[in-house]
């Protein structure tokens, strides 16, 4: 489809419209294919009698079709339509390639085509009963518009799970307005709208709920396959699905704000861009455009000026030759296999950014885990709570609940769940001079007391003595808890153990990575003891403990000057540094804005078998692309001499221009379909 990005022509009154772009819009890409099949029927229709006519149909078919007026100028009537119509496309892509001072695809469609038809044009009118080129002028075009046909299907197919995501907008929404309740246009729905969700109802936009409690299906969006209980302040996302109850949120993000749009968004950027192998596909493609030009003139010159042949068999070989080396499939290469690799990944939930990205990740040698909420689930719970001499565990937790209140980290969630499901009376007590001390806990006062909630090194580090609390400590850490010391005027009352449960599919993941060659190493701020259980349940042999999130890029760059290619993979919250200093930075949230934001890869449904098959499409990517490049690039190099008549005198071996026109039509129906035939990875990418 290069012809036609060059050209920007008006396929379907969308003018210099991106054809890449349009195809992941349904409507678009249905009027596109619909306009292209249009021209290529009414090419088709008048190819028929033309070639009838032709001298090639007659010495075939050994046919003798009377014509009420002379042959030539009956194939100039049936040609004209076909050159200035249909094939209108490539003499347009040929004014604005100029324009851009380009040579590419178009202009060497065009030039054959015009080669052949003006030839013939002049040959009608100055000589008649002369043999002409109007068939091959009328088949080129045709048979391009074939291919081009055949790779928008190809190419459209691809976009199915893209597609699926526009439709989950709903077109209508419900909203409060004026004091009471109307339906408007899903479009119309502005910040701060209150809208309204029964049972059964899409969620338009992305909003914070006001009133009501339901459980809403997210599936669609984020890959988590279990309802998700929605009340008071919590937030819901626009794509979603509404089961059970009545709910009213306040919409906090519309139109290209939303996670959806920016999901869309992020998959149409994918497709678009441009994976390394293609930009030296494109240079190729550039100097072929040249190469061809100038094999058309050696040929011309060579066969009429050297061989001493006529012009009508000169131009004949010219013509194919500069038909023949049209860089139609080495265009078609990587960016197919690109459309397809995305759309598949965005069917399982796996967003790839950019070509570069699904190239790149082909060549990943080292990943780093976060462990929590990446191998584990991220969802910790309180195992047990150790009380100091003098102290209870139920005034031990009492205090971690009401320093906690103020963090919202995942630990502090779970001390406080466990505070409220003992009914415990926390929440009427205030904190004062709450301070987070990051990666390490939490400091505060409570009735002038100074409370410290937080690790072993916490403790350490404001010299607070252990004791005989040492001992419970080291048996909480023993068991794989993470441990949260409480110490009040610096002595230490206790300690709460918390756990947090592996992934189902977390020790398959790593057993799977390490297999591909692959070296996995954990990464964690904490306890070494903690990290170390988690490591050796998982078959993990290099980890990192006690690491703050601003040091976790240093580990990252560490691995990288071990020559390493490394992926890191984290919640896309606090692992940003690392991120961005990872090669490849995949982001393992459900969904959520900074994980979109953050990664190059977005594993929305927080899935670690996800890594696997996203570096499986990768690699799978990978190998059409390199099949594609192969093919284009060794067929023009073989059929280039071949269509000039270099076998003609030895062998009697030669192309006519419109057999010239098919075979590079063929070549780009099969690269596209080489990229189609990407979809059977699919079936690996949950094994």
């Amino acid at each position: 489809m290069q012809t036609i990005n060059h050209a920007g022509h008006d396929m379907s009154k969308m003018s210099h419209m991106n054809h890449e772009a349009a195809m992941t819009n349904p409507q678009t890409a249905k009027a596109m294919e619909a306009d292209m099949r249009r021209r290529f029927w009414i090419s088709l229709i008048l190819s028929i009698p033309i070639f009838l006519y032709s001298p090639v149909g007659k010495n075939f078919f050994k046919l003798n079709l009377p014509t009420p007026i002379p042959v030539n100028w009956l194939l100039f009537i049936l040609t004209t339509p076909i050159v200035f119509w249909a094939g209108s496309i490539f003499i347009t892509g040929t004014y604005y390639s100029f324009k851009k001072r380009k040579l590419d695809m178009s202009v060497l469609v065009s030039t054959g085509v015009l080669a052949a038809y003006l030839f013939s044009v002049v040959l009608t009118v100055m000589q008649q009963g002369v043999e002409t080129f109007y068939e091959a002028a009328a088949l080129l075009v045709t048979f391009v518009l074939f291919g081009h046909w055949m790779e928008m299907k190809s190419r459209r197919g691809t976009s199915e799970a893209l597609r699926a995501l526009f439709d989950l907008v709903p077109p209508q929404a419900r909203v409060w307005r004026d004091g009471k309740e109307v339906i408007i246009p899903s479009v119309e729905i502005v910040v701060g709208d209150i809208v309204i969700l029964k049972p059964g109802d899409k969620v338009p936009v992305d909003g914070e709920v006001m009133e009501g409690e339901s459980s809403i299906d997210e599936s669609l969006v984020t890959g988590e396959s279990i309802p998700v209980t929605k009340k008071i302040n919590d937030k819901v996302i626009g794509g979603s699905i509404n089961q059970t109850g009545v709910i009213k949120f306040k919409a906090i993000k519309v139109g290209g704000d939303t996670v959806l749009a920016q999901i869309i968004k992020m998959v149409e950027t994918a497709q678009n861009s441009k994976a390394p192998g293609q930009r030296i596909a494109d240079k190729a493609a550039a100097w072929l455009v040249v190469l061809a030009i100038g094999s058309g003139l050696a040929t011309f010159f060579g066969w009429y000026f050297i061989a001493g042949d006529t012009a009508l068999v000169a131009l004949t070989f010219a013509v194919s030759t500069i038909v023949i080396a049209c860089p139609d499939a080495l265009g078609l290469a990587t960016p197919t296999a690109i459309a397809v690799g995305t759309g598949i990944g965005a069917k399982h939930n796996i967003l790839i950014k950019d070509a570069v990205t699904l190239e790149n990740t082909s060549k990943l040698t080292a990943i780093v885990l976060d462990k929590t909420g990446t191998l584990t689930e991220g969802k910790p719970r309180v195992t047990e709570i150790v009380a100091a001499e003098g102290y209870n565990q139920s005034q031990v937790l009492e205090i971690i609940a009401i320093v906690e209140t103020s963090s919202n980290h995942p630990i502090s969630a779970a001390l406080i769940k466990e505070a409220e499901n003992k009914k415990l009376e926390f929440r009427n007590k205030k904190t004062e001079k709450f301070e987070s001390l990051g990666g390490h806990g939490i400091k505060a006062e409570i009735d002038g007391k100074i409370v410290l909630a937080g690790t072993e090194r916490l403790m350490i580090d404001n010299k607070i003595d252990f004791g005989k609390m040492k001992t419970e400590i080291d048996r909480l850490l023993s068991n794989g808890n993470t441990i949260s010391i409480v110490a009040v005027d610096g002595k230490i009352i206790g300690a709460a153990g918390i756990a947090d449960e592996v992934k189902p599919t977390a020790k398959t993941a790593v057993a799977i990575l390490q297999e591909m060659g692959i070296e996995v190493a954990m990464i964690t701020g904490d306890h070494e003891e903690v990290a170390k259980k988690v490591a050796n349940d998982l078959g993990i042999k290099r980890y990192f403990a006690h690491v703050l999130p601003e040091d976790k890029a240093k580990y990252v760059k560490k691995l990288q000057e071990e020559g390493k290619f490394v992926a890191m993979v984290g919640d896309g919250i606090n692992d940003a540094p690392a991120l961005a200093q990872a090669d490849i930075g995949i982001a393992i949230g459900a969904g959520t804005d900074v994980a979109v934001e953050t990664g190059n890869i977005v594993l929305m449904k927080s899935d670690p078998y996800d890594i696997v098959a996203a570096i499986r499409l990768s690699r799978a990517t990978v190998v059409k692309m390199k099949q594609n490049l192969f093919w284009a690039a060794i067929y023009n190099v073989l059929a280039i001499p071949v269509a000039a008549g270099v076998f003609y005198t030895s062998f009697g071996i030669s192309l006519r221009p419109e057999i010239s026109a098919l075979l590079m039509s063929a070549s780009s129906i099969i690269v596209a379909t080489n990229a189609v035939l990407l979809k059977r990875v699919e079936a690996k990418l949950s094994d």
